[in-house]
């Protein structure tokens, strides 16, 4: 099975209001043994022409406005209108396939990626064009869930935690972040 690790870094928590600043996505086979460092990986910083947000956010993401205020040409930055065309290809040039009207099906995996990442990326101008994600979405809070316990389900570095990773910090890294849930999802599936 294949699927795509996605997460994103925005302004704040408001899908209608708020921006992608940073999005992050990993492919993993499941059928395949790739180191984890050699998994096709896509990264962009989202460039917007003014930005609307929450003081946390903006606190959090400190590091992605610097890169844009002061480009260090390490990272890659797009507009908000071509993040979709150009994850579409990076997906096209690792093995997926168009369907018969030009879209790119996927299986996502995230941290709350349905309640969060996904209302996001339907807010973004031509995503819906490009990119259809599947209803079957892969979130580790499942298999690290302790229901005895837990009122809510556990954050990222909570289920890093749980699992014994060595390393628990959440750098909130859209690319980082979207390692770990693949490193988080392979400890179920890899032995």
């Amino acid at each position: 099975m294949h699927y795509v690790s996605i997460d994103l870094e925005t302004t704040g928590t408001k899908p209608g209001r708020h921006q992608i600043i940073e999005f992050g996505a990993v492919i993993e086979n499941t059928n395949k043994n790739t180191d984890i460092n050699d998994l096709p990986r896509f990264k962009r910083i989202v460039k917007h022409p003014e930005y609307t947000g929450q003081a946390f956010a903006f606190n959090l993401n400190a590091r992605i406005f610097q890169e844009l205020v002061h480009p260090t040409g390490a990272a890659q930055v797009c507009q908000p209108e071509e993040l979709a065309e150009e994850f579409k290809a990076f997906l096209v040039n690792n093995g997926f396939d168009l369907d018969e009207k030009g879209y790119v099906r996927l299986v996502a995996a995230g941290k709350n990626f349905a309640n969060f990442d996904l209302q996001f990326l339907n807010n973004l101008p031509n995503w819906r064009d490009h990119i259809r994600i599947s209803n079957m979405i892969l979130d580790p809070a499942m298999y690290y869930i302790d229901f005895a316990t837990d009122d809510i389900l556990p954050s990222l570095e909570e289920c890093k935690k749980r699992a014994g990773l060595a390393d628990t910090t959440v750098t909130h890294d859209a690319l980082d972040d979207a390692l770990d849930v693949v490193r988080l999802l392979r400890l179920q599936y890899k032995s």
